[in-house]
């Protein structure tokens, strides 16, 4: 895929080595993430989705360089990430922020909630004291928290109030982009509602662009404009939210959906029960990476690696048969 967008994924690649098994055997290599390509475009909300352990969170880490990707290109506004090291870096961290899943061990426990906010700020020398003092007042009463809660400690909040906190955090600096690692997987679902719905709303307000990382496609839904799901270190499909609700094209997205509760007034989908665990990043499948858990799988799925390929207009499928059913989720 080369659309231009405001964030560009070009064959993307996060391996680790790892210690040797025993003596003189070769070190494995765990493939987290093993050649993604997607793009994101200005304002908008690109989810991720897959199991644990599919490379949803590496991915995301390595687009910040938080982890360093071990090849590919990562191109935010036409500037080419990995090039960037010192204060270049530092200066486009300004731009870029991560909204972590837990919203307790993600803030330091003996700074009050207004200490944290600011420390982006002190952090980046960002005005002088008493601005960045009133930064904070905004960003807290932006998010939905009180101006006399900023002298308390995390553990003094609840959980949504701690998210809010990690949100006013991430928008300290006025980024443009904001990775969302699973922002609402530990929390209540009336309070998920809140956090998704606060997040849609400074979308709109302050025109940010979101790669929103999550394993519940009914979150997925609600809030992204475009979904790729990821299998095993690799996107084996990606379409507009539309699109893969209606007439999803991969037997994995398929299985997928079929798992998400029926709303009322749609049809009820037949559940689709994939076998087996999913195989080992350290030991990848050859061929197909989902041909061991997939009910269509031939011979040519056991040997050839598919491609992600436009199978029709914005749907892409990495996918040697065409085995999609219309189906209403």
């Amino acid at each position: 895929m080369t659309d231009a967008g405001l964030l560009v994924i070009d064959d993307l690649h996060v391996h680790y080595t790892l210690a040797r098994p025993r003596l003189f055997a070769a070190r494995p290599v765990l493939r987290a993430v093993d050649g993604v390509n997607l793009s994101v475009d200005r304002g908008r909300t690109l989810g991720l989705v897959g199991e644990s352990g599919c490379g949803k969170t590496t991915l995301g880490m390595a687009v910040l360089r938080l982890v360093e990707p071990t090849g590919g290109r990562v191109e935010f506004d036409g500037v080419a990430l990995r090039s960037l090291e010192g204060d270049a870096l530092l200066d486009m961290r300004r731009r870029m922020q991560i909204i972590f899943q837990d919203p307790y061990s993600s803030l330091n426990p003996r700074q009050t909630a207004g200490d944290i906010v600011r420390s982006p700020l002190d952090v980046q020398k960002v005005g002088r004291p008493a601005e960045r003092e009133e930064r904070v007042a905004e960003l807290f009463s932006l998010v939905g928290l009180r101006a006399n809660q900023r002298n308390l400690f995390p553990h003094q909040f609840s959980g949504g109030q701690r998210q809010r906190i990690s949100i006013a955090r991430a928008l300290a600096l006025n980024p443009d982009f904001i990775v969302c690692d699973e922002p609402v997987s530990a929390l209540d679902v009336a309070i998920q509602a809140q956090i998704l719905n606060l997040l849609c709303d400074l979308q709109e307000e302050l025109g940010l662009t979101f790669l929103f990382i999550s394993h519940d496609l009914a979150v997925v839904q609600h809030i992204c404009d475009e979904i790729a799901v990821m299998y095993l270190g690799v996107v084996v499909e990606k379409t507009n939210r539309k699109t893969l609700f209606r007439n999803p094209r991969h037997p994995y997205t398929r299985a997928l959906l079929s798992a998400v509760p029926a709303r009322r007034g749609t049809r009820k989908v037949e559940r689709i029960r994939l076998e087996g665990d999913i195989p080992s990043p350290i030991d990848v499948p050859s061929g197909c990476r989902f041909h061991t858990r997939c009910a269509h799988a031939q011979e040519r799925c056991r040997v050839e690696v598919p491609k992600l390929e436009e199978k029709s207009p914005g749907h892409w499928e990495a996918c040697h048969f065409d085995t999609s059913t219309s189906a209403s989720v």
